[in-house]
């Protein structure tokens, strides 16, 4: 299969011992591409370092909702330099978690505007975080015209209908290894009812490994999971699925190289 996880985490520190063996593990695995994603300016700094690395790695800068209540002025002055360069396809991960709670609500709501606003005036796609904040991620998201170079809402977790609302203003679906687990039925849904156009896979490295390794830590070679129980879900072969949703990634974030 031809695959590429659209949103993996081999900057963080889980992968500090092995991420050469990580990046093999995929490519031998089918995945000729990873999106490697910042959630702080230290770790978008790691991914872009990583993207200049290996040249299978892309990497994403931004500041995840957990943790704008910690960054400074200075970060996002350093991360708007650092998206101008070729090895950056997004801007994110940004948006709201409304489960955790770890940063207060408005500034949460207030940092998400700023980067999105950001996100547009570097005219990169974006890639949003939506926990449990569906109905505010979406006003906040039109509002402030989040939506002029499209994204990705990444590990979705809503229902259908959000998913169209989502996908009507252009941006499409990330699904992760959670679609495997038994009491996904809702997220099992979105993947039968969306168009394929409108479906990206991906691992979350090191969180949410899919069956048959959940338990374990998660990697980009597991994203295979990911296309296998899409295409069993949708009655199609596996390499369908893993086309189209690397056509989808490389649509979606310009990627070359």
């Amino acid at each position: 299969m031809r695959l590429i996880d659209s949103h993996c985490h081999l900057n963080l520190s889980d992968f500090d011992k092995d991420v050469a063996a990580a990046v093999e593990r995929a490519q031998a695995a089918g995945v000729e591409k990873m999106v490697v994603v910042g959630t702080d300016l230290s770790d978008s700094i790691r991914a872009l370092e990583l993207a200049h690395q290996f040249s299978s790695l892309f990497a994403t800068v931004g500041i995840h909702p957990h943790n704008v209540g910690s960054e400074s002025n200075t970060a996002y002055e350093r991360l708007k330099i650092m998206a101008r360069d070729n090895r950056v396809a997004a801007y994110g991960e940004i948006g709201l978690d409304f489960y955790r709670d770890h940063s207060p609500r408005p500034v949460q709501r207030r940092e998400f505007a700023r980067q999105l606003n950001l996100a547009a005036e570097l005219q990169l796609p974006v890639i949003i975080h939506d926990r449990e904040a569906h109905r505010e991620v979406y006003d906040i998201i039109r509002t402030e015209k989040g939506y002029l170079y499209g994204g990705v809402i990444h590990c979705f977790s809503a229902d259908y209908t959000w998913a169209r609302r989502f996908v009507d203003l252009g941006f499409v679906i990330s699904i992760p290894g959670t679609v495997t687990f038994p009491r996904s039925q809702m997220q099992q849904e979105v993947v039968v009812k969306l168009n394929l156009d409108d479906l990206l896979i991906e691992t979350d490295s090191p969180f949410l490994t899919p069956v048959p390794y959940r338990g374990r830590r998660n990697e980009p070679a597991h994203v295979q999971y990911v296309a296998r129980e899409i295409a069993a879900l949708r009655k199609l072969d596996p390499e369908t699925v893993a086309a189209a949703t690397s056509q989808n990634c490389e649509r979606v974030f310009n990627l070359s190289g």
